[in-house]
């Protein structure tokens, strides 16, 4: 979470809540921010020629974006973000804050320095999800805020507002920002590339577990933010060094691989993965992974309220009832028939699954009130 940040020194004072923002750029990933945005009770209005706005109010000029407000956010590809400020100033009233949602940050932070400066406030974010995670309900949601000395008070701001939507928020300078996503986030984009590109067969049946997590991490790639991959390596400083240790380390692994066996040494510190260890006995590594599963319980549990708050606004749509006792049935029916091919006692499933329907219903009964 943010540490306090001093208050602003000089200048108007700004509103302490957000209440409305307006979005430069509205593809799929401002869509989905203005739609939680929208369900916060958030006013919102963008503006994209090559975009159809839905679900917002669009802004037919830059003068009409950013009339009445609060927050000017400039969701446009990483290359194209100067420009986007440049042509956002002479438009800006002040107090008006301006941030990005890049997933670089050095770039857009200097490019905000430079060209709003200590005139107008600005701030530099990434949240850390996408469309098709949003899709999917995952949660815990993530935000990096990065501080900035000059404009504490619309950091703070930003940081209440991502909060609002549910948002856990780390704050990150932008260069340590950019050096963790390019071990992160970049080289995910450029091993599932490379792996795309060599023609891994990522839907095979036979795959084994230790495939898995690698399938779905191309799987993410393709669905999440495919064009974002030139972005993440040319616009962030140091994605090179990463593409570059990894590259060196794979080469590495590779002659050593290529070795014959007869004359390949005993100890080949290459091919050498750690296990475990003396520290990880069967049962602690038996409830270190009872732990996991737990938390994946608990996500999957969160994942599901999203999805039953977006049913309850389909069922308020179209005037529908928030219980559906037929549904609900055949729900319960099959639940059970799943319990019992697993080998579990259907009555016990039934029972969890009578608290789930009970929470499910009162997170619609509280929706429609």
């Amino acid at each position: 979470m943010p540490h306090p940040l001093p208050h602003r020194a000089g200048g108007p004072p700004l509103p302490a809540r957000i209440g409305n923002v307006a979005f430069l750029g509205y593809g799929r990933f401002g869509a989905a921010l203005g739609s939680l945005l929208r369900d916060a009770g958030i006013g919102v209005r963008a503006l994209d020629p090559g975009a159809e706005v839905q679900g917002a109010a669009r802004a037919a000029s830059l003068p009409e974006l950013v009339d009445g407000a609060d927050l000017v956010l400039v969701a446009v590809p990483v290359p194209a973000m100067r420009d986007a400020i440049t042509s956002l100033r002479p438009h800006l009233a002040p107090g008006q804050v301006v941030a990005d949602v890049g997933s670089v940050k050095t770039v857009p932070a200097r490019a905000m320095a430079e060209v709003l400066g200590v005139d107008r406030p600005w701030v530099a974010t990434h949240p850390l999800f996408g469309p098709a995670s949003l899709a999917r309900g995952e949660r815990p949601l993530r935000a990096v805020v990065c501080p900035n000395p000059a404009h504490p008070d619309a950091v703070r701001r930003v940081v209440a507002l991502f909060e609002r939507i549910g948002c856990q928020v780390l704050e990150q300078a932008p260069e340590e920002h950019d050096r963790v996503m390019a071990f992160t986030h970049a080289l995910a984009f450029f091993m599932a590339k490379g792996m795309m590109d060599a023609g891994v067969p990522a839907g095979a049946p036979y795959a084994p577990p230790s495939f898995q997590g690698i399938a779905r991490t191309i799987e993410t790639v393709r669905a999440d933010a495919g064009h974002l991959f030139a972005a993440l390596h040319r616009e962030n400083p140091f994605a090179g060094e990463a593409r570059r240790r990894l590259i060196d380390a794979l080469v590495a692994i590779d002659r050593s691989l290529d070795v014959a066996a007869k004359d390949a040494a005993p100890e080949d510190a290459a091919l050498a993965i750690p296990d475990l260890g003396a520290l990880s006995p069967e049962l602690r590594e038996t409830r270190e992974l009872i732990d996991e599963l737990d938390l994946e319980l608990v996500g999957l549990l969160a994942r599901r309220s999203e999805l039953v708050q977006r049913a309850a606004r389909a069922k308020a749509t179209i005037g529908a009832a928030v219980r559906d006792p037929l549904r609900e049935a055949r729900l319960m029916e099959s639940r059970r028939g799943c319990a019992a091919e697993l080998g579990l006692d259907p009555d016990g499933v039934a029972e969890v699954f009578e608290v789930i329907l009970r929470h499910s219903r009162s997170l619609q009964e509280r929706r429609s009130s």
